[in-house]
């Protein structure tokens, strides 16, 4: 457990994407401080049903929902759902987010909406809706290291990541003063599905601190933007300082 004491006792967040990878890591983070969580999931029905059961079993009460953000409108009205289901809401954790590979050659409309779909639109809607419905509380997106450069094997993604920055910084500016919008940058913590760890070990060099991470790293970010009532429009970029090389190289 990062840690032992339930300082989010009584607290809501709705997490997306929640049930695998980094999603499931915050959602049972936040869990053991005490926060009931609602564990969005689009197809990952199995995966959310047992977190939801790993979740209580730290004591801490759990919710599933499901949503498509592939679907213009799938994720409208999930704010207020989750309010109907959970009695409320009070952190919005923008975390569910699609990969796909594509080069500038190869990149294609399609590739491009889809990413902007669920990577920026349904987090824009989200915070809008958390806005209107809630009034007051914090938002954390869930952003990449890479949107201070460029990542050339991924380009729909990433340009989705940067649209997802810049209304990370509008947003906290629109909803102030009663919520707080910040991010969080992950550099090399998982490796993608499909590859396991040693794509990390391969990549670790490009690290300044010459190692990768881990889900805890993350996690703790998250638990610290969320405590915070002085922090918005912020970026942490737990990424052992890629952001930096990438600031030089693009």
């Amino acid at each position: 457990m990062l840690h032992q004491d339930k300082k989010f006792s009584g607290k809501v967040a709705l997490v997306t994407g929640g049930a695998k990878r980094l999603g499931r890591a915050i959602s049972l983070g936040l869990a053991e401080l005490g926060c009931g969580v609602v564990v969005h999931y689009s197809t990952s029905y199995d995966d959310a049903q047992t977190l939801c059961e790993d979740i209580e079993k730290l004591g801490a009460q759990a919710w599933a929902l499901e949503a498509d953000f592939g679907d213009e409108d799938g994720c409208r009205g999930l704010v207020r759902r989750v309010v109907e289901h959970a009695g409320r809401v009070d952190f919005l954790i923008n975390n569910a987010s699609v990969f796909p590979a594509d080069t500038m050659d190869s990149v294609t409309f399609e590739s491009v909406v889809s990413c902007f779909k669920i990577n920026a639109w349904a987090p824009f809607v989200l915070c809008r809706e958390f806005a209107a419905e809630v009034g007051s509380g914090k938002i954390v997106n869930l952003l990449d290291t890479r949107i201070v450069g460029y990542d050339w094997a991924h380009v729909a993604y990433i340009w989705s990541k940067h649209v997802l920055g810049v209304m990370t910084k509008m947003c906290a500016m629109e909803f102030a003063p009663n919520i707080m919008v910040n991010a969080v940058a992950p550099g090399l913590i998982l490796p993608p599905e499909g590859k396991d760890e040693s794509y990390l070990e391969r990549l670790k060099d490009t690290v300044p601190l010459k190692r990768y991470g881990n889900t805890d790293e993350i996690v703790r970010a998250v638990e610290f933007l969320v405590e915070s009532d002085f922090i918005t429009g912020q970026v942490i970029y737990v990424d052992g300082g890629r952001h930096i090389r990438e600031a030089g190289g693009g």
